[in-house]
């Protein structure tokens, strides 16, 4: 009753003129941001981030919570008529979406997209009322160790799962660490890694780094895949669903919402492992095998449901812990930082108005983005007709307004342009830049609870290990890391115990 008596109060705090002003122009920005091939989620916020210095932080993350679930349902968009996702986690939509488009039934697939969305984010929310007062009141009793413990699970887990390869996305998290590191030592007090430059003794701002590696980084790597050629944008027809096409939906987005909160919820659970469970889930059970890889509705409700629960769950751990477990989360907790607030098992007690708030808005951004999104479907398909000159440079100048904005000093231009040209070569090289986000937000936060955790032992390493939740932690970590090894000597021991062909 106390979770429902906060959500009604935060429903008073965004039911104002003003603040629903807010929300819809996040559900605008979001949508429109996340249809456009190659843009997201993570590059909106982190665009919008110095605009909203001005801001009160409630009606920022109004805003902020727009932008998330509003681009959560944009990049379905391309998937569905470009066959282009808009965002990884739109990847399993592109399989049957496009398909549909091709048969001439891209209104039906855009159609379940939103309202599976519009299903799965409400459920999602209400799951989020419930379960993060749950995992605030068990992070209140962690120490140190633990947080220690689960912050390095949370790297680990993030560089293991993401990529193409663990290499690649222990490189990625290595970038990130060596980023955070740059500045002047909270303890010591010596500088690390400025090598004199005055101007890298406060660090790299989070903000330069989120829209140089997501913004610039981009931009350079979507015009050069873009030089030559147009896409071919299919006519939407009708946004209409028929009663044979609600009553194969309504059950893929029930069981898509139910396998995308909890893969969201874990630390670097991620949205492409439920969506691509709901496409096989679906494909199991669905009476219409036949029509899969040809336009079957459900291969688009299922994974559009999974996507968007997915996401949702990824704000419990982000504000019961102040673990970011994808891109977007990631630079929400940047903004949080900026206002000076850190996520975690004291965010429900010190900001209780700002947190109930933000959830009563994902609420009121869910309804507005079904209203928008259904019969404005044609109109936001005319963005993707935006010449790509024009877009890039319309990227271009707004990062660097927003990381100028950041200390006023003409170097952060400089910082931009080398971290925009760094995210530019991992996506050319296939390296993810969530690790190196992670690395950068969580680095030093795991350095400071490491520090806590040997002061208060003397400086004895069996101080980092602390009790039971630590030891479990490491157990995980031990077996992520071991998996591969595992695996490997499986293949061998089953490939020497094949027969000899004679």
């Amino acid at each position: 009753m106390d979770n429902l008596n906060s959500l009604l109060d935060g429903f008073a705090a965004i039911l104002t003129p003003g603040n629903l002003l807010l929300a819809l122009l996040g559900v605008t920005i979001g949508t429109a941001v996340s249809m456009l091939p190659g843009m997201g989620t993570a590059m909106a916020i982190a665009l919008l981030l110095p605009i909203t210095y001005g801001m009160e932080p409630t009606q920022a993350f109004i805003m902020f919570g727009g932008i998330f679930y509003g681009g959560m349902y944009g990049g379905s968009t391309t998937a569905i008529l470009l066959n282009t996702p808009g965002q990884s986690s739109s990847v399993v939509t592109v399989l049957e979406g496009f398909k549909m488009a091709r048969n001439g039934r891209a209104g039906q697939a855009l159609a379940t997209a939103a309202i599976g969305s519009f299903v799965a984010g409400t459920i999602a929310t209400i799951a989020l009322v419930f379960v993060t007062p749950v995992t605030v009141r068990f992070a209140i009793g962690l120490g140190a160790p633990e947080y220690f413990a689960i912050m390095v699970l949370a790297l680990v887990a993030t560089a293991s799962v993401l990529g193409s390869s663990r290499v690649r996305g222990f490189a990625s998290l290595l970038i990130g660490l060596v980023i955070g590191t740059v500045g002047i030592d909270a303890v010591t007090g010596q500088q690390r890694l400025t090598y004199g430059v005055p101007e890298l003794a406060n660090g790299i701002d989070i903000v330069v780094v989120a829209v140089g590696a997501f913004a610039i980084g981009e931009a350079l790597w979507v015009a050069a895949r873009r030089r030559h050629g147009k896409d071919e944008i299919i006519p939407v027809g009708r946004v209409w669903m028929g009663r044979s096409d609600w009553r194969r939906s309504w059950g893929p987005w029930l069981r898509g919402s139910a396998l995308g909160f909890p893969f969201g919820a874990v630390p670097a659970g991620g949205a492409e492992v439920p969506t691509f469970l709901s496409y096989v889930t679906e494909r199991r059970l669905s009476k219409h095998k036949g029509e899969f890889g040809n336009g079957a509705i459900e291969g688009v409700a299922g994974p559009e449901a999974a996507n968007n629960a997915s996401a949702a769950g990824t704000l419990v751990p982000m504000l019961a812990l102040g673990l970011p477990c994808n891109a977007t989360a990631a630079v929400m907790l940047a903004a949080f930082q900026t206002y000076g607030i850190q996520p975690g098992p004291l965010l429900f007690e010190n900001e209780s108005v700002l947190v109930w708030t933000l959830i009563a808005g994902l609420f009121v951004g869910n309804a507005m983005l079904l209203v928008l999104n259904m019969p404005l479907i044609p109109l936001w398909v005319k963005l993707l007709r935006i010449p790509k000159p024009y877009l890039f440079a319309g990227i271009l100048f707004f990062a660097s307004m927003g990381a100028y904005a950041t200390s006023g000093q003409p170097f952060e231009l400089f910082v931009l342009l080398v971290l925009g040209l760094l995210g530019f070569a991992m996506r050319r090289f296939g390296i993810p830049m969530l690790p190196m986000i992670v690395g950068v937000i969580l680095g030093p936060m795991a350095e400071r609870q490491a520090r806590m955790s040997l002061q208060l032992s003397g400086g004895d390493l069996s101080g980092l290990v602390g009790g039971p939740v630590a030891w479990t932690v490491y157990g995980i970590i031990a077996l992520i890391a071991l998996w591969p090894l595992a695996t490997l000597v499986k293949r061998r021991v089953a490939r020497d115990r094949e027969p000899v062909a004679a």
